[in-house]
C-alpha cells in the first residue's frame, strides 16, 4: 500500500485526526491536569479553616473532531433528560399534590 510508509506526523496523519497532537502531547497536558489538582488538593488541606475551598482548574485543552463534541453534547442532554424523569417520577410518588398535571 502507498500509504503505509508515511510518518505518523505527516499531512496525511492530520488530517485524518483532525489535529497535529501526539500522544506525548496528551500525556502531557494529562500530567499537567494533575499537578494542577495536586497543588489545589494541597492547598485545600493546608487553608485556614474559615476560608473557602479552592474549586479545581478547568483541564489543559486537547483538540478533538467536531462529531466528539457533538457527541458528548448529546450525551450530556440525554442524561439530563433522564435524571429529570427520574426526579420527577420521585416528586409524584412523594408529593402528589407537587407532580406536574400533563
Amino acid at each position: 500500500m502507498l500509504v503505509e510508509g508515511l510518518p505518523p506526523t505527516g499531512a496525511l496523519a492530520r488530517k485524518l485526526a483532525g489535529h497535529h497532537w501526539q500522544h506525548s502531547d496528551f500525556m502531557l497536558a494529562d500530567l499537567l491536569d494533575v499537578l494542577a489538582r495536586l497543588r489545589v488538593d494541597f492547598g485545600n488541606a493546608n487553608r485556614d479553616e474559615k476560608s473557602a475551598l479552592t474549586p479545581y482548574p478547568d483541564p489543559v485543552w486537547r483538540p478533538e473532531k467536531p462529531s466528539a463534541k457533538k457527541k458528548r453534547e448529546k450525551k450530556a442532554r440525554k442524561e439530563a433528560a433522564e435524571a429529570r424523569s427520574g426526579y420527577m417520577r420521585i416528586v409524584a410518588q412523594v408529593t402528589p399534590q407537587h407532580a406536574e398535571k400533563g
